[in-house]
């Protein structure tokens, strides 16, 4: 079988590799990827700060071409890099095929942002004195991201770190390599010099810690799990280091007596189970008042008989496996803490068989929870959604701020002035109105509050405050 190499300094290298498994087939091997080394990974450092004078003062076109390539190809090819995604994490295929399409749009618009550099040009309080005040770029980045969108969020940090003029060491998640090598074998082939996106593939404790070590990094990019961002930070810090930070979430869901009961229910069982629950904008807290709770409930419950869980490829599957073994146990393992704490398991929560071996696990919910059991309080990361029972609005948006976290947060009413009120009051990055917690625009800014997110924001224009830093320069006229 052929090893997808690693992309250092322009050139494909890398012979040790590990097998990529289909969480829906476990029999399958979807392919042989690269594992770096300490040393590919300072290779492909050196090879990036090699790269950054010439990329850095690119022209503006270039740019916008290499980026308008990349979209157009990814989106002629959205049926066959959708079902490499859903082979390699699970996602069902229209999924799939939707995140794919994203990516695309986000190198679109990127290529649109190589064109739209501007700066500003003001007076100095002083005669005669010009002020211009332009954007540069950072540096070396590093990208680091994690298995649960494997081509987005690859997608929405390359694109805007390319466009803003700057070189790349990427490290995507070990679980998911494919659709990341995918990513980087198109922006090769679409004109990018040699050093300026480089692929180094392999384990966190490795590259991951190569490039934390490494003082040639301007900036870090990362998405994952809360604990290694808190690594991330910590490591920034002796080398001044700008990073941005998108980590966990436990994310609300506000079901009020007024609201619309289905568009509640379909609201709450696409945040909560779609992607397997496999995301950071899930909600999985279901906070409901009591005069709907019950209706609430039992609609919920009768919903959730009507998902397919099964291979993520098949036709008319709704929700595909969990993304591997450990994750599963993970979740399996919080589904008996819930139950020791109490909540009542309301539906789900079983191992299931299918006719390929893989890690499927129904969807799974707890009534008759409260906000301070770990079930609350903890991100599961899985299809596992618990119901709190509430007295009034005002109960429910003190539960929904309290947590640790504050990235999406969603409300089911009718009502405008409640609407309008928890807009303006819910702790959190992104806020939802009658919505899924997740599902955010390309264009627009992506991130939270408190232990979710550090830094400035991702996605759309919101994204040059990260990858670029400012420069005021003075001229007497």
């Amino acid at each position: 079988m052929t090893i997808y190499q690693n992309l250092i300094a322009g050139e494909w290298t890398g012979a040790e590799a590990v097998e990529n498994i289909n969480p829906s087939d476990t029999k399958e091997v979807v392919g042989l990827y690269a594992s770096g080394s300490a040393a590919d990974t300072g290779n492909a450092i050196a090879a990036a700060k090699a790269a950054f004078p010439a990329w850095s003062r690119s022209g503006i076109w270039e740019r916008h071409v290499i980026l308008k390539k990349a979209g157009d190809e990814i989106m002629a090819r959205k049926d066959e890099l959708g079902a490499l995604l859903a082979r390699e994490e699970g996602k069902t295929l229209p999924e799939a095929i939707g995140e794919t399409i994203r990516a695309s749009q986000i190198f679109e618009f990127f290529a649109g942002e190589a064109l739209r550099l501007a700066g500003e040009v003001v007076p100095s309080v002083r005669p005669n004195i010009g002020v211009e005040i332009t954007r540069e770029p950072l540096g070396v980045i590093g990208i680091i991201t994690p298995w649960n969108f494997p081509i987005a969020i690859p997608a929405w940090k390359i694109a805007p770190a390319l466009c803003y003029g700057n070189t790349i060491v990427f490290k995507p998640a070990e679980l998911v390599p494919g659709c990341s090598w995918a990513i980087v074998d198109i922006l090769n082939r679409a004109g990018l010099p040699k050093g300026v996106l480089n692929l180094v593939m392999g384990k966190g404790s490795i590259v991951g810690q190569t490039m934390l070590d490494s003082p040639d990094l301007a900036g870090i990019t990362f998405t994952g799990s809360v604990g290694t961002g808190k690594r991330v930070a910590v490591s920034s810090i002796e080398h001044n280091r700008k990073i941005q930070l998108e980590m966990g979430g436990k994310n609300p869901m506000v079901v009020l007596d007024d609201a619309d009961l289905s568009v509640a229910v379909e609201a709450a069982a696409n945040s909560a189970f779609f992607s397997t629950g496999q995301r950071c904008t899930a909600s999985s807290r279901l906070i409901v008042t009591e005069g709907i709770h019950d209706r609430f409930v039992a609609a919920m419950t009768e919903k959730l008989k009507t998902l397919n869980v099964d291979h993520a490829l098949k036709t008319g599957t709704h929700i595909g496996p969990v993304v591997d073994e450990r994750q599963l146990k993970t979740d399996t393992d919080y589904i008996e803490i819930g139950k020791k704490e109490g909540a009542k398991l309301a539906f789900g929560g079983e191992l299931i068989s299918r006719d390929t071996p893989g890690f499927y696990l129904q969807p799974t919910l707890f009534t008759e929870a409260t906000n301070q059991m770990r079930i609350s309080r903890e991100e599961i990361f899985g299809p596992v959604a618990s119901v709190i029972r509430v007295k009034d609005y005002e109960e429910a948006l003190a539960v929904a701020n309290d947590t640790p976290f504050g990235l999406s947060s969603g409300i089911a009413t009718t009502s405008l002035k409640h609407a309008t009120h928890f807009k303006r009051n819910a702790e959190a990055g992104m806020v939802m109105v009658n919505l899924p917690t997740a599902g955010v625009d390309f264009h627009v800014p992506f991130g939270g509050r408190k232990g979710s997110s550090y830094g400035s924001r991702e996605q759309g224009k919101y994204a040059a405050e990260f990858f670029t830093t400012v420069k005021t320069a003075y001229t007497l006229a």
